[in-house]
C-alpha cells in the first residue's frame, strides 16, 4: 500500500488546489478524482475567475491539472473513493476497483452532484431529450427549441449556450424574476438574447413524449403550462456528494453539507473538507471560494501532521 501525507479526494478547483498548496508545504499528496475537473468541466465559459479572460471550465481544469502534477502531486484519475478506514498511524482509503492508499490526513472536496426534478417522465425521457449538461449536449439540438429549468448561473449560462445551436430557448423559473440567483450581469445577456424567452412562476410537473420527449408540463398560476420543446435541460441546483463522510462519522449541517470551521477541519480529527461539499462558503458556490477553501485545509493539514 502507498502512503502519503496527506491524501485529497475530489479532482475539482478544490481538490486540485489542495494539492497544489500541499506539495509547497513540502507534503507528499495524493488527489484521487473520480471525475476529473468535477462540475466545473460543464462551464462553457467563466469570466469571473480573476487572471483570465472568458475561459472554458475544461481548460482551466486542466491548467488547474497540469500545475498540480508539474509540483509533484500525485493524481489517481477516474477513482472512486468509497471508503475511509481511521486506523492508529492515520487512515486507508479504499478505492472502487480495490486499491488501497494509506495517508496520515484526508481532505474531502468531492464537490456535488446535479439535483434532479424528481417528476414523472424525468427518468423515462433521461438521454431522450432530459439533459443535465449544455455543455455535453447543446449542439445536439441545432436549429431545435429547448427549455432550460432554473434561476441560477448555472441555468442562465447554460441558455446562453444553447442559444449557439437552438433556434429558441425558453428559460423557465418557478419563482419571480427579482428572486433568480444569477448575477444581474448575466441575466442582463439573457435578456438581450433574442433567441430567450423567460418564463417565472412555472413550477415543472411532468415530462411526456413517445420516444423521446415532446412536452413539458408546467404549472403557472394554478394552470397548466404545455410547451412542445425537443430537449429539457435542468439546472436546479446541486446535492452535496458526501456519502463517504457519512460513513466516516464527519457531521454535516441540516442542509447535507460538511460542517467545518474556518481553517477547514471538520469533527473528526484529521479530516478536512472544501469546497461545494461544506458550509464555509455560506452558499456562495464558486471556483475562487473553492479553491480558497482548498489553500486553507492544506494549511491546516500540514499544521496537523506537523505536530
Amino acid at each position: 500500500m502507498e502512503t502519503y501525507d496527506v491524501i485529497i479526494i475530489g479532482a475539482g478547483p478544490a481538490g486540485y488546489t489542495a494539492g497544489i498548496y500541499a506539495t509547497r508545504f513540502g507534503l507528499r499528496a495524493l488527489i484521487i478524482g473520480k471525475e476529473p475537473g468535477g462540475l466545473a468541466n460543464e462551464a462553457y465559459e467563466i469570466d469571473n475567475y480573476p487572471g483570465f479572460a472568458p475561459i472554458s471550465g475544461i481548460e482551466l481544469m486542466t491548467k488547474f491539472k497540469e500545475q498540480a502534477e508539474a509540483l509533484g502531486a500525485g493524481l489517481v484519475p477516474f477513482a472512486d473513493a468509497d471508503e475511509i478506514e481511521r486506523k492508529r498511524e492515520g487512515f486507508v482509503v479504499k478505492t472502487a476497483d480495490g486499491k488501497t492508499y494509506g495517508g496520515k490526513a484526508v481532505i474531502l472536496a468531492m464537490g456535488s452532484k446535479k439535483r434532479k426534478l424528481e417528476i414523472p417522465g424525468e427518468e423515462t425521457f433521461r438521454g431522450k431529450g432530459v439533459a443535465y449538461c449544455a455543455t455535453c449536449d447543446a449542439a445536439f439540438y441545432k436549429d431545435k427549441t429547448v427549455a432550460v429549468v432554473g434561476g441560477g448561473n448555472s441555468a442562465v449560462r447554460a441558455a446562453l449556450l444553447l442559444t449557439e445551436h437552438a433556434k429558441k430557448v425558453y428559460l423557465v423559473y418557478r419563482k419571480a424574476k427579482e428572486n433568480m440567483r444569477a448575477m444581474p450581469s448575466v441575466v442582463k445577456k439573457a435578456e438581450n438574447n433574442k433567441k430567450i424567452e423567460m418564463i417565472f412562476r412555472a413550477a415543472p410537473k411532468e415530462i411526456l413524449g413517445s420516444d423521446k420527449l415532446e412536452t413539458v408540463v408546467f404549472e403557472q398560476n394554478g394552470k397548466g403550462l404545455h410547451l412542445k420543446v425537443d430537449g429539457l435541460f435542468v439546472e436546479i441546483g446541486r446535492i452535496p456528494e458526501t456519502g463517504i463522510a457519512k460513513k466516516l462519522g464527519v457531521a454535516l449541517d441540516e442542509k447535507g453539507n460538511i460542517n467545518v470551521r474556518k481553517d477547514m477541519s471538520t469533527s473528526v480529527e484529521g479530516v478536512f473538507a472544501a469546497g461545494d461539499i461544506t458550509n464555509g462558503s455560506n452558499g456562495m458556490e464558486q471556483i475562487v471560494t473553492a479553491c480558497a477553501e482548498g489553500a486553507i485545509a492544506s494549511e491546516t493539514a500540514y499544521n496537523y501532521i506537523k505536530k
